[in-house]
C-alpha cells in the first residue's frame, strides 16, 4: 500500500479540538496497511469518543492503566515496545509541558516515556500559547531529545485568531510520516522506471497480436520499488493489474509496441536511475493495419509482418548513468541466449525465467528466476511467489550499484 504498510502505530489523542482531525488521520493510517492503536488521554474524550476511534481504528482505545470493568491490565512499557512510530496528535501546552518533564500522570504519558522508537508530535493550540517561550523551550527539548516536531500550520484557531498553532491537516501528517520513513529506505530518492504487460498489434479494427504477459511481474516491481522508498514511473501494456493502493506510482498506460517505445524514450533520460524492463514486447508488428474488419472469405489467409523498434538496444546504446535491467524468457539454452542478450544489449543485469519451469512465466502468481550480471556473476532463485521475486530483484540491483 505504502511505506507504511505493516507499521504498528501508537496514535495518544489529548485534549484539545483539534482532536476531531485524528480521527481522519486514523482513517488514512489504517488505509495505508497500518496497524493503529489508539491511546486518549482523560481530557481527550470531552473532544471525541472512544467509540468512533475504535471503530476507526478497528482496535480498543485506552485510556486507563487498568479497565475496572473487564480486569485488563494496559502494559504502558509493552504498548510503547509494540510499536514503530508513537504520533501524539493533536499535542496540547500541557502535554507538551508533561513530555518534556518526565511526568507520567496518565497512561498516554507514561507510554510515551517508555518508548525507543521514533515519536513524532503535532502541536495544537492557540496563537500566543504556540509562541510563549516556556512552550517553545519545551518543544526545543523534545527535539533535543530525538522527537520529531511536525510544525503547524498558520490560519484560523478556535479561538478566532489568525496564526501560527494550528494542527497539521491530517493529509500533511500522512505525507510527513510518509516521506520520514522514505529516507531509510535503500531506494529514497531513485528513479525508477519500469515495464510491464504485453503490447498488442493492431491487425483491424477488432483483432490484434499479442502475447500472454499478465504484467503481474512487473506491477509487483513497480508496488516493491514504492515500498523500498523509489519515486516509480510505471508503463503498462493493455492488462488487468491494478494499483488502487500505491497512489504514488505514475501509471502511463500504451497498447503497442510503438506507443511504449515513445513513453520509454520520453522518460529515459530524465534522471532515470534505474530500468526495469519487464514488459513482453511484440517483436513484429503487421505491415499494414487494415481500417475496417477483415473477412473470413478465403481458405488461407497471409498476414506480412515487419520489425518492432528493439526498446531495451536503444536504451543500451544511449546508456549514460542508468543501471538498466532486461528480461528474458526463453524455452531452450536459456543462460546461453539470456547472456547473450545481456550482452549484445548492453545491460547491467538481466533476469531469466523459463517456460520449462513449472509454476513460472505467463499468468503464474508464482515465478523462478536466474539473474546475470555484466560481471559475470549468477545468482540461481528457486519458485517463488511474484512478490518475493520482486524483492530479490531490487535487492540484487541494490547491490550491484554499491559495488
Amino acid at each position: 500500500m505504502s511505506v507504511l504498510e505493516g507499521k504498528k502505530i501508537i496514535v495518544i489523542i489529548t485534549g484539545g479540538i483539534a482532536a476531531y482531525k485524528t480521527a481522519s488521520l486514523v482513517r488514512l493510517f489504517v488505509k495505508r496497511g497500518c496497524e493503529v492503536q489508539i491511546i486518549m488521554t482523560p481530557e481527550a474524550h470531552n473532544f471525541i469518543t472512544p467509540l468512533t476511534l475504535s471503530t476507526l481504528s478497528k482496535n480498543p482505545v485506552y485510556t486507563q492503566f487498568f479497565d475496572g470493568k473487564t480486569g485488563q491490565w494496559n502494559n504502558h512499557v509493552d504498548l510503547a515496545l509494540s510499536a514503530d512510530y508513537i504520533v501524539v496528535a493533536p499535542a496540547t501546552s500541557n502535554t507538551l509541558s508533561k513530555m518534556a518533564s518526565a511526568k507520567a500522570d496518565n497512561l498516554a504519558l507514561a507510554t510515551y516515556l517508555s518508548a525507543k522508537n521514533v515519536v513524532f508530535f503535532a502541536p495544537a493550540m492557540d496563537l500566543d500559547m504556540y509562541k510563549n517561550p516556556f512552550n517553545k523551550e519545551n518543544i526545543e527539548k523534545l527535539q533535543q531529545k530525538g522527537d520529531i516536531l511536525i510544525p503547524p500550520n498558520k490560519g484560523e484557531l478556535a479561538s478566532g485568531l489568525e496564526g501560527e498553532g494550528r494542527m497539521a491537516e491530517p493529509e500533511e501528517i500522512l505525507n510527513f510520516i510518509e516521506n520520514f520513513a522514505r529516507k531509510n529506505l535503500i531506494f529514497y530518492k531513485k528513479k525508477i522506471l519500469i515495464t510491464a504487460g504485453p503490447t498488442y498489434e493492431p491487425i483491424d479494427p477488432v483483432r490484434f497480436i499479442g502475447n500472454h504477459s499478465s504484467g503481474k511481474m512487473g506491477f509487483e516491481i513497480a508496488k516493491a520499488s514504492e515500498k523500498l522508498g523509489a519515486d516509480v514511473t510505471l508503463i503498462s501494456g493493455p492488462c488487468s493489474q491494478k494499483l488502487s493502493h500505491y497512489s504514488s506510482i505514475e501509471r502511463i498506460n500504451v497498447m503497442s509496441s510503438e506507443e511504449m517505445y515513445q513513453a520509454v524514450i520520453d522518460y529515459y533520460h530524465n534522471n532515470i536511475d534505474i530500468v526495469i524492463m519487464a514488459a513482453a514486447v511484440s517483436d513484429y508488428r503487421p505491415e499494414t493495419i487494415s481500417k475496417i474488419k477483415i473477412k473470413k472469405n478465403e481458405e488461407s489467409f497471409s498476414l506480412p509482418l515487419i520489425k518492432n523498434k528493439d526498446i531495451l538496444l536503444e536504451l543500451g546504446a544511449s546508456k549514460r548513468n542508468q543501471f538498466l535491467v532486461g528480461f528474458a524468457l526463453e524455452t531452450n539454452n536459456e543462460e546461453e541466449n539470456a547472456l547473450k542478450k545481456l550482452q549484445q544489449k548492453n545491460l547491467n543485469m538481466i533476469v531469466l525465467n523459463s517456460l520449462q519451469d513449472k509454476g513460472a512465466g505467463f499468468s503464474y502468481d508464482t515465478n523462478k528466476i536466474t539473474i546475470l550480471d555484466n560481471k559475470g556473476n549468477i545468482e540461481y532463485f528457486d519458485l517463488q511467489t511474484k512478490e518475493k521475486v520482486a524483492e530479490n530483484i531490487l535487492k540484487s540491483i541494490h547491490e550491484k550499484i554499491k559495488t
